[in-house]
């Protein structure tokens, strides 16, 4: 895709999943990279960088919690000290803890839940978006299918997602006059980490003792238009590489569903 040559990106959760493969997809468009996630899981983000200098790009390797202020700005403004610019943030982090009724929720899982995915993107937003020079940019945050619609049991995580679809239509008003452009992208089901494991498969499968992957996979492709039951961490960071690129440099202030047709469905 055109635009993103020698470019400087930055990814939040960049250690695992479709963080890190966001990470590796812009290194193969020829951007550099600031791959950020918490102290906890520094191992697996050098995993990271090592996959996109592999590729032949820079990478920086940054720890910080997003929830902390301060870490952030200090992690990010270490780093692109470090590669010289930033054009594009994608706010990645993000976690997902289910299964319980709204009034069920405890206060550790409501405020764990909103200090990443909510306040933690305002802080790599913060952090970030002063860094980003004149010719403008593009910041993308990942929502979700839970972002647009309503979910049962998934109060926090639904509200959070939410949440930063109002955020991000504010900071496209915010930053259209500096050529920033901020848009929403809305996974469905992934096959991460985040779905593919014990406890989310019972719940798709309550009925079912021992449920594995081959019976939720059943329940996932009941939901969608298309017969697949999830998506491909790579067809997110698709998505995300598209929405950065040149050939979307119009189109802000909008959310990009790729989810094989769920929300469509139900």
């Amino acid at each position: 895709m055109s635009g993103l040559d020698d470019k400087v990106v930055v990814v939040t959760g960049a250690a695992k999943g479709t963080g890190r493969v966001h990470c590796q997809r812009f290194a193969d468009e020829g951007a550099d990279v600031i791959a950020l996630d918490a102290a906890e899981v520094a191992d697996e983000l050098d995993v990271t960088a090592a996959q996109v200098r592999k590729r032949g790009r820079r990478c920086v390797a940054a720890t910080a919690d997003v929830r902390d202020a301060e870490a952030m700005s200090a992690a990010i403004d270490a780093a692109v000290g470090e590669l010289g610019r930033l054009d594009v943030v994608v706010a990645n982090a993000g976690v997902h803890l289910a299964g319980v009724p709204t009034w069920e929720v405890t206060e550790e899982a409501w405020q764990n839940t909103l200090g990443i995915n909510l306040t933690g993107v305002w802080h790599t937003v913060k952090s970030t978006v002063p860094h980003i020079g004149e010719g403008g940019g593009s910041v993308v945050i990942i929502s979700s299918t839970s972002g647009l619609r309503g979910t049962a049991n998934s109060a926090a995580y639904t509200a959070s997602k939410h949440a930063v679809v109002g955020l991000s239509r504010t900071l496209a008003n915010e930053l259209g006059p500096q050529r920033i452009r901020v848009n929403t992208v809305h996974p469905g089901a992934v096959g991460t980490a985040m779905v593919l494991n014990e406890a989310t498969f019972r719940r798709l499968c309550p009925d079912v003792p021992n449920p594995t992957a081959a019976d939720a996979a059943k329940v996932l492709q009941a939901r969608n238009l298309l017969p697949v039951p999830w998506l491909d961490p790579v067809d997110i960071a698709n998505a995300v590489v598209f929405l950065a690129s040149d050939e979307a440099r119009y189109i802000t202030g909008t959310q990009l569903v790729v989810d094989a047709g769920l929300t469509q469905k139900v």
